[in-house]
């Protein structure tokens, strides 16, 4: 059997959050991404535009696992000047940076955060994808 062809790419993304309102405020309030649906009080959609972050409420039994499959979810900034600029208002709101900005061998530039339930959020400027 033939091999389909290519993915347009990834569609969306669904986290379990444990403070749903912490973590609508981060991704709305902080970030800039609108509220898509909101079909019930425990479940949110968001988009910067092309993409879906879904955010849904964790139960109260939630134990989120020692050995999470996520290592990180990533943002595509579109000027690599731009980095530097999210990282100082994320700082400045209090958000806890994990690994500040750094340009990388293939001239990719990037910095780590945490978001309220610690899921690492890149924040990169990617020559071959971003806009500029």
């Amino acid at each position: 059997m033939n091999r389909p062809k290519p993915t347009s790419g990834l569609r969306h993304l669904a986290l379990n959050v444990i403070n749903l309102e912490a973590s609508s405020h981060f991704y709305t309030e902080l970030l800039g991404m609108k509220i898509s649906w909101q079909p019930d009080p425990d479940n949110i959609y968001l988009s910067s535009g092309n993409d879906i972050l879904a955010l849904h409420r964790a139960p109260k039994d939630f134990q989120p696992n020692a050995y999470q499959y996520l290592d990180h979810l990533g943002f595509i900034i579109d000027e690599v000047e731009q980095v530097d600029v999210w990282h100082e208002f994320l700082k400045s709101h209090g958000v806890t940076i994990k690994a500040a900005p750094r340009t990388h061998r293939d001239q990719s530039r990037s910095f780590y955060c945490y978001d309220p339930d610690d899921n690492v959020v890149q924040f990169i400027y990617e020559p071959n994808v971003s806009a500029s």
